[in-house]
């Protein structure tokens, strides 16, 4: 019996857990990964902030919920193996006013329903004990919470990948995809391939791909660009791990807040503002063909109608500096104008239905002998490893 043959489409870490995941259960496996840009984690995973969550905030029973967890467990352990720094610094989620104590006390039930481990609630004189230039009426701290390398995981994972015999091929973006035959029919870079399962996990372009292969066109891809500061090296001492606001559930953003980054940085943010590309990181970066696209998806102009209010206060802290600090010294009121120096941004690709709702959970479409991710956000890079588990076991059954 000849051994299968799997195409994975994207290098980012979710692509790249995948592929060796499918080479650890089928070492024969004739196994390729394209990727179009010219390295391994580019976009996403390349601007992630480094947070290994430990799933307080999924609803419990999701697929976020249970593969957080999972994906928190295998990512220490391969961090361990690979000799990659993982530091437990814990989060700290604070709630500023006694207002928001209820969505406090909803998020405590969620994460205990989660079984997040270690965590504690907080008075207002034990949270500063955990973070004392922090400001609140309580605090819950989840101490597992910890901080990787996303970018050094997945180089990681492409040599796992390698070492197994498997070819990742860069500058080889995706251009055709034609399953109507017993195998699939790939077209990357200009050249044609023939594989019996097909994985795609494009991130910001994932509903354009899974479009190639004959998917639904929703949910469509909204891209956020996150803007972020940084604590100047010698203030950098005014956090000791992460601090978050209590999240509005209304929405899948967590709001600006404190993150410790490998080496020592602290970073605040993210904001989340529309961006004007797929790969918009600043403002400069534009695309009228991403911009007409979303402006027809009528999922998006619902979006706009429901939210307009809240976009129009994420471009006021994109644009005012001093609006963005605001927000952040109401956890940490010590923060001052010179602390802070612009830090890199990132994008986040978020899927929007066509009824204008976000979509909050992981969402994976089967197309035959092809698997779509449609839907990643975070935590997807703590729960990668999770879910290439549960992709893998699609695609090899």
């Amino acid at each position: 019996m000849a051994p299968i043959r799997v195409a994975v489409v994207g290098a980012g870490i979710l692509g790249l857990a995948v592929a060796r995941r499918i080479a650890e259960l089928q070492p024969e496996a004739q196994l390729v990964v394209f990727e179009k840009e010219d390295r391994v984690g580019a976009h996403q995973t390349g601007h992630n902030s480094g947070v290994v969550h430990a799933g307080l905030y999924y609803p419990p029973g999701s697929l976020k919920a249970e593969l957080c967890r999972r994906g928190m467990t295998l990512l220490r352990e391969f961090c361990a193996a690979h000799e990659l720094a993982y530091e437990e610094c814990g989060k700290l989620v604070v709630a500023r006013e006694a207002s928001e104590l209820g969505r406090f006390d909803d998020l405590e039930a969620r994460a205990r329903a989660n079984q997040v481990p270690g965590l504690r609630r907080l008075d207002r004189d034990q949270l500063r004990a955990i973070e004392p230039e922090a400001r609140g009426v309580a605090g819950l701290h989840s101490p597992r919470t910890a901080i990787v390398d996303f970018a050094a995981v997945t180089e990681a994972l492409a040599a796992d990948v390698k070492a197994a015999g498997g070819s990742i091929q860069l500058g080889r973006e995706l251009t055709s995809v034609d399953r109507t035959g017993r195998e699939v029919r790939l077209v990357a870079g200009g050249e044609e391939h023939a594989v019996d399962r097909v994985v795609l996990c494009a991130g910001l372009q994932a509903d354009r791909v899974a479009r190639l292969a004959g998917d639904a066109i929703g949910p469509a891809i909204v891209p956020f660009r996150g803007e972020y500061l940084r604590l100047v090296a010698d203030r950098a001492h005014l956090v000791r791990g992460l601090i978050y606001p209590v999240p509005d559930p209304r929405f899948p953003f967590l709001g600006v807040h404190f993150t410790r980054r490998i080496g020592g940085a602290v970073d605040i943010g993210p904001n989340a503002v529309l961006a004007l590309a797929r790969e918009g990181y600043d403002w400069r970066t534009a695309s009228a063909g991403d911009l007409v696209e979303m402006l027809r998806w009528s999922g998006f102009r619902r979006l706009v109608r429901r939210y307009w209010r809240v976009g129009v206060k994420e471009l006021h802290g994109s644009l005012s500096r001093r609006a963005f600090l605001r927000e952040a010294r109401r956890f940490v009121p010590a923060l001052k104008d010179r602390d802070v120096v612009a830090a890199p941004s990132g994008v986040r690709a978020q899927a929007v239905d066509a009824d204008g709702s976000m979509v909050d959970d992981f969402r994976i479409s089967t197309l035959g002998r092809v698997v779509a991710v449609r839907n990643a956000p975070s935590p997807a890079a703590t729960s990668s490893l999770a879910i290439a588990e549960h992709i893998a076991e699609q695609v090899l059954t």
